[in-house]
């Protein structure tokens, strides 16, 4: 009975010590992100972010930040921790070692004839006789007694002396830490134990595998549906226009699975009309074409429509139901984007290489989506190939202000950002009638666009010059520099209710092609890793290429130092194709921002193969043929595409002209271009921006 009620007065401690195990680190772990993150401000600071609401910490949207599933598990937990603390500091049972000695007042080792003298002491004051209270006649039947019995037999007060225990030696005895009513394996009790082991033992893990792999069969890793995968492998076309990645990227899962409600077609009839230049309709054949849009599913004409309204930023005339719907896309759509790029550069070619032309189109889709900008905006311009779209991410810019400006020969983004600060208030000012603090806007996001540049080589690791058939090791520092200084910023968007992470896609391909040969996403804000991973790959290069440990030092140390000033490497490794010159173009793409992206030229010399040894070439004549119908879809992309606005990326003529005809796998140089496409023939590899 002693040792079950021992037990069980320590089953609180072994509760405090399983939840104290996981909660102390991952509180103290979210406390250091929590004051880091605020120690670090880095959104936008102009009016237009602040009236949006995105930033703004007022006390409601201090709780609704606070009030998330695991802040309150978090909060609910250390309210546990604090009852049971309390409970086991005034805790009324405590566990007394029977101490035969202790209880007579007498030091050990004392003679029988004082042992003997100090139990008629404590008879006169606890016997029953001469004592009636009953907490007193139980103390001494319980305690005095036994104590005395202990010490005046022989064996016993002998057994106690060596062993500690009247009885002689005791075996170990071991417990467990469970209530008592738990332990009395009886009645209701046992079946009480028995749910418990089975609860926790079958029931709990089969609980969590089938929530877990319902959701695994459901969703991706980046917790994207896996018909969606489907949806955007199958839809995606080489020959994809941008204007009709829209197409694509309506058709995911998880926006088909948004209820259409019946109530919601007066609002979308009301939001076609304002939406209605924006969709790609046969001004020729206007009823023909409205009828067929109509047609579609449902879903896909809801989420296209509610996505051209956010582009127009004609969201005031939704319903409540669709701005519930409408905000619900819009978290969606980054993660959505995301996995549509990575379906346009999957490899898709005997070679390994993805396709340029729908990368860039979800890219400027992506880009526009952020800033809310109709991708009409981006269409070539006469003073411009860019449009006026860049100018619609400034705040206070509109279409009207765009034109007042190109009066004043500021006809491209890049001759605003060029502008001195002076001269671009007065323009600002007195020609588009900003006030000052408008201007001032307009120079706190300028200072916090990100310029990009890419310093590019490629070579063959320990050999000279590269040849058909060799691993080729391109090395790419991404480098980025703002006005304000700053590496690390969620980009200016006042319009896209999330905050949204500025993302850089690094991809080599040729143009004439349509080929991907390299892509890798890069990211600014964890400079940890970057520099983890910088020194890891150029510690592997140094290695390889047989440098000292001194030289690996330095060439680490020195990797570091880019990282810390705004520097990202990319290391990626691709077969060099057959013997020929090829004029290859690196672009660094940013998802968030219009017209802050760098593309250079690239020459990449492959030489025929005189080395010894052999390598697995992919023969022009192992290429399987188009599918039926492919080149049919080809041609008519091409076509959709020379209808649709121009991107900012696309080659002109004389440089698809110049490029040289799509090759075989081979080994050879690289040499990098200028913007006006002068090229060298030495071996060897270096970068021109434009």
């Amino acid at each position: 009975m002693a040792a079950a009620e021992e037990n069980s007065a320590l089953f609180p401690i072994f509760v405090l010590t399983m939840i104290a195990l996981p909660l102390v680190p991952y509180t103290f772990v979210n406390l250091y992100l929590t004051f880091r993150k605020k120690s670090q401000n880095i959104n936008c600071r102009c009016s237009a972010c602040f009236r949006s609401g995105k930033y703004r910490k007022s006390i409601f949207r201090r709780i609704s930040n606070f009030s998330t599933y695991s802040n309150l598990t978090v909060l609910l937990l250390w309210v546990v921790v604090v009852l049971l603390s309390f409970y086991i500091k005034h805790i009324n049972t405590e566990i007394q070692i029977f101490e035969p000695f202790s209880i007579l007042g007498l030091e050990p080792g004392v003679s029988e004839p004082e042992i003997k003298k100090a139990y008629r002491k404590l008879s006169i004051l606890y016997h029953p006789d001469k004592n009636p209270d009953p907490e007193a006649n139980k103390y001494f039947i319980d305690y005095i007694s036994k104590a005395y019995q202990a010490l005046t037999d022989p064996i016993s007060r002998e057994n106690f002396e060596k062993y500690g225990h009247p009885d002689g030696r005791q075996g170990l005895q071991m417990g467990i830490a469970l209530p008592q009513f738990l332990l009395n394996i009886d009645g209701a009790s046992g079946g009480i134990l028995l749910l418990g082991i089975v609860g926790v033992c079958i029931i709990l893990p089969l609980t969590i595998a089938v929530i877990y792999l319902s959701r695994s069969s459901k969703y991706t890793g980046n917790y994207v549906m896996h018909h969606t995968m489907y949806a955007y492998y199958h839809f995606m076309k080489p020959s994809l226009a941008p204007s009709k990645v829209m197409e694509v990227f309506i058709r995911a899962a998880e926006y088909m699975e948004i209820p259409v409600r019946r109530t919601d077609e007066e609002s979308l009839q009301k939001l076609f009309v304002l939406v209605r230049s924006e969709l790609n309709l046969d001004l020729r054949n206007i009823r023909q074409e409205q009828a067929k849009f109509w047609k579609q599913h449902p879903a896909l004409v809801k989420s296209e429509l509610l996505i051209q309204a956010h582009l127009t930023r004609e969201t005031a005339a939704l319903s409540p139901h669709l701005q519930r719907d409408f905000k619900k896309m819009l978290a969606l759509a980054p993660r959505l984007l995301e996995e549509l790029i990575k379906m346009a550069i999957i490899p898709r070619t005997q070679q390994g290489h993805g396709w340029l032309r729908p990368a860039i189109g979800v890219i400027e889709l992506s880009q526009s989506m952020i800033q809310a900008v109709p991708l009409s905006a981006r269409k070539a311009t006469g003073g411009s190939s860019e449009g006026y779209g860049p100018f619609l991410q400034l705040p206070h810019f509109t279409e009207t202000v765009v034109k007042k400006i190109a009066r004043k020969k500021v006809r491209s983004f890049q001759d605003l950002r060029e502008m001195k600060q002076q001269e671009r208030a007065e323009l600002l000012t007195q020609v588009a009638g900003f006030s000052e603090a408008e201007a001032q806007d307009v120079d706190i996001v300028l200072e916090m666009m990100p310029s990009i540049s890419i310093d590019l080589t490629c070579e063959t690791e320990g050999e000279e010059g590269i040849q058909e058939g060799d691993i080729v090791t391109m090395q790419a520092w991404i480098t980025l520099r703002r006005w304000n200084n700053s590496i690390r910023a969620f980009p200016h968007a006042p319009y896209f209710p999330y905050e949204k992470e500025e993302n850089f896609w690094l991809l080599l391909a040729d143009t004439s092609s349509n080929d991907v040969w390299m892509s890798q996403k890069v990211n600014f804000m964890d400079e940890a890793t970057a520099i983890i991973a910088a020194s890891k790959a150029i510690q592997e290069l140094k290695e390889g290429s047989g440098a000292s440990a001194k030289e690996i030092k330095i060439a680490v140390k020195e990797a570091i130092d880019r990282v810390k000033s705004g520097s990202r490497l990319v290391m990626a490794k691709f077969q060099a194709p057959s013997e020929g010159n090829y004029n290859l173009t690196s672009y660094c793409l940013c998802d968030a921002w219009i017209g802050c992206d760098a593309k250079s030229n690239v020459k990449l010399k492959v030489l025929k193969r005189t080395r010894a040894g052999t390598r697995n070439i992919v023969s022009t004549d192992e290429v399987p043929p188009l599918e039926d119908g492919a080149e049919d879809e080809d041609e008519e992309g091409d076509d959709d595409y020379d209808d649709d606005y121009e991107s900012e990326y696309s080659e002109d003529d004389e440089d698809v002209k110049g490029k040289d005809a799509k090759g075989a796998v081979a080994n050879g140089s690289v040499h990098h271009e200028d913007a006006k496409g002068s090229s060298s023939d030495d071996d060897g590899s270096e970068s021109d921006e434009n």
